[in-house]
């Protein structure tokens, strides 16, 4: 099975990021919305634990986490390229460091009105309080941080109408995470924080005009007997340099280094510079070959 299914849900920033990035190599693709929160019952057969959004599937291709289901579209699917330069480093900047500031900012505007079962459930998965109180307190300091990191992409745009270039580049999708999901959750505040950024303005319509590709929703069920009836794709060629130690064949454990810790073990079956492929029996659904990023992942002996 070659079809992409993202497991997804509308609302979340990280799968906004996939979204684009399916829009501009202009693919199809089947919709799979998952819950916001836990449980998660069409997911976790396939993640073996893993409960983070969004997930790619490929047959039995399991994808955790954006920055590996970014770079395995880029790999799939090479034009029109998107990645280049220093891209990757920029799209870990905006999804840790600009991405705090824009949680700080957002729920410092709307956290009284999040449900009490949205807050248990980040609760659980970030292991701290979710405390609407300190982001309140916070906000003000993390407004003029935020409006910094935007002021970087306004003097970006300066020669272009993308970071890349002409056309857009990762870089491009990585900061239309932060500037999207402002919008979206608190628009008067996106509007303050963007004021005068002129460039940005017209770079934000030119990336909502890509859309997201052509999307065709599907039941979770059916992803569920997609992946039943297929077989992952051949391993990739491990890095004979790698420092973790492991060997293709080793029980392993992989787990985020920051939030949603949850673990997933497998049989190691490729290690490359980039990512982590373990190989996991999921019962009723066969075989499933799950990968997850090398940056911001943690690899053990299982």
């Amino acid at each position: 099975m070659t079809d992409i299914i993202l497991h997804h849900y509308p609302a979340s920033p990280f799968s906004e990021k996939v979204r684009l990035m399916l829009g501009i190599k202009g693919l199809a693709w089947g919709s799979v919305v998952q819950p916001v929160i836990m449980p998660k019952p069409d997911l976790i057969p396939l993640t073996g634990g893993y409960r983070r959004i969004p997930v790619m599937q490929i047959g039995a291709d399991v994808y955790c986490d954006s920055q590996v289901i970014l770079a395995e579209l880029e790999r799939r699917y090479p034009n029109p390229s998107v990645v280049t330069g220093a891209d990757w480093a920029v799209n870990l900047w905006a999804d840790r460091i600009w991405f705090q500031a824009s949680v700080a900012v957002i729920f410092g505007e709307i956290g009284d009105s999040i449900p009490a079962e949205f807050a248990a459930d980040r609760e659980k998965l970030s292991g701290r309080p979710f405390d609407v109180a300190a982001m309140k307190a916070a906000a003000p300091f993390m407004k003029p941080q935020w409006r910094a990191y935007a002021a970087w992409l306004e003097d970006g745009l300066g020669r272009s109408d993308f970071l890349g270039g002409a056309t857009p580049s990762l870089a491009d999708v990585a900061a239309w995470m932060n500037i999207w999901w402002t919008g979206a959750a608190a628009p008067a505040v996106a509007d303050e924080l963007l004021a005068g950024f002129d460039r940005t303005h017209a770079w934000r319509d030119r990336l909502r005009a890509i859309g997201h590709g052509r999307r065709k929703d599907l039941a979770p069920a059916d992803a569920l007997a997609v992946a039943a009836g297929a077989t992952p794709i051949a391993a990739l060629e491990t890095d004979p340099n790698d420092s973790s130690g492991l060997r293709v064949g080793d029980a392993a454990v992989v787990h985020a280094d920051d939030y949603g810790r949850d673990p997933i073990a497998g049989a190691l079956v490729a290690v490359t510079r980039d990512r982590v492929t373990l190989a996991r029996d999921a019962g009723d659904l066969g075989v499933i070959h799950l990968h997850v990023p090398r940056v911001g992942y943690v690899l053990t002996r299982g």
